[in-house]
């Protein structure tokens, strides 16, 4: 069981490269983080392999944003990490919900939703048949005065579902700017009415969230207008090579007397194990880094023993490892993983 940890420290991992590169875009853009902890919603339970997968890698998430559709995290971090409810979502129509009124009418399904949430934020898939006719002729004429109703607290959220991402992201948002304007944020950067935003939830990983928020930028638009939704590259689409996650035995006691051991495969020198007593510090640089055979020095050590022998010892709420995980000014100037820097990079310090 203790060697199944890697799904949740990698879902939770990449979770936070998404953190990382979110935030580092909204100040570069806004001048602040203000919202970071909704701009990334797991999407993530349809495609997972089992209900233990999705409460597992849901409430791994939820270390890191407080946006979910993963019912069963909300359920894991209730049950075992004493939080009433760690996350949440909004209203939002799928597919199923706008072509049931037939192409004819699709106008007449998105007022639908309005009518149904007239309080609080609403998502409306808006691709079913022309996302782009969608944004210039139904949201911004036959419902832009519904629209404009609606107020920052009960914005509507456009949701694009096809396409490239980047291509198809830009010209929406510059759809929406010709039909309802925009204005310019203390860092320059154009922003979207306070009633009207985008989530983009189709093809999102490292690499293509990283893209489109540059792109974003190089068109004059800052970060605050977007909201990423990531399902199979956030739960599923990972397994224990990702983050080359793996135990190995480090020391061990014979008749009292105690040897550093280690692994050191002639044909694979990235295979090479860690040796002796392990203790973790952060280094001077604020860097966190594994201190080898027995050489670290025991007011320094970062590591608490939590389960020993069958015991449980030590018990953290959900607030507390979330204090534990929160970003550093560190973090977001640190060097920006896309997905293929992520699978290659060994990062083997500070997982025990």
């Amino acid at each position: 069981m203790l060697v199944q940890m890697w799904y949740p420290i990698t879902v939770a991992t990449v979770s936070r490269e998404f953190k990382k590169i979110l935030a580092k875009h909204l100040r570069a853009t806004s001048g602040s983080v203000e919202g970071l902890n909704q701009k990334l919603h797991d999407f993530g339970y349809r495609g997972v392999s089992s209900q233990e997968s999705a409460a597992l890698g849901g409430a791994a998430h939820l270390v890191n944003f407080c946006s979910t559709d993963t019912v069963a995290g909300l359920l894991m971090a209730q049950r075992y990490y004493s939080c009433p409810m760690a996350g949440f979502s909004n209203p939002a129509a799928e597919h199923s919900t706008i072509i049931s009124w037939g192409r004819s009418r699709e106008k007449d399904a998105f007022e639908q939703v309005l009518d149904q949430f007239s309080s609080g934020p609403v998502s409306v898939v808006s691709d079913s048949y022309d996302i782009f006719n969608a944004c210039k002729h139904i949201w911004g004429d036959e419902l832009k005065e519904r629209v404009m109703e609606r107020s920052q607290d009960s914005c509507l959220v456009i949701r694009p579902d096809s396409g490239d991402p980047a291509e198809t992201l830009i010209e929406v948002i510059k759809i929406l700017e010709d039909c309802f304007g925009c204005s310019k944020n203390s860092m320059g950067y154009k922003v979207l009415p306070s009633y009207l935003r985008i989530i983009q939830g189709d093809g999102i990983d490292l690499s293509s969230v990283n893209e489109i928020l540059q792109k974003l930028s190089e068109e004059g638009w800052s970060a605050e207008n977007v909201l990423f939704g990531c399902g199979s590259a956030l739960l599923q689409k990972l397994n224990r090579d990702t983050l080359s996650c793996a135990f190995k035995c480090s020391y061990v006691e014979t008749n009292g007397k105690g040897m550093d051991v280690y692994k050191q495969p002639v044909t694979d020198p990235s295979k090479e194990s860690k040796r002796g007593r392990l203790s973790l510090r952060r280094n001077s640089g604020g860097l966190i880094e594994t201190v080898e055979s027995g050489a670290g020095k025991p007011e320094e050590d970062l590591l608490v023993t939590v389960f020993e022998n069958g015991v449980l010892l030590c018990e953290y709420s959900f607030d507390e490892i979330r204090k534990n995980a929160r970003l550093k000014d560190l973090d977001l100037s640190s060097t920006m993983y896309n997905e293929k820097d992520l699978l290659e990079k060994q990062v083997l310090n500070g997982v025990h």
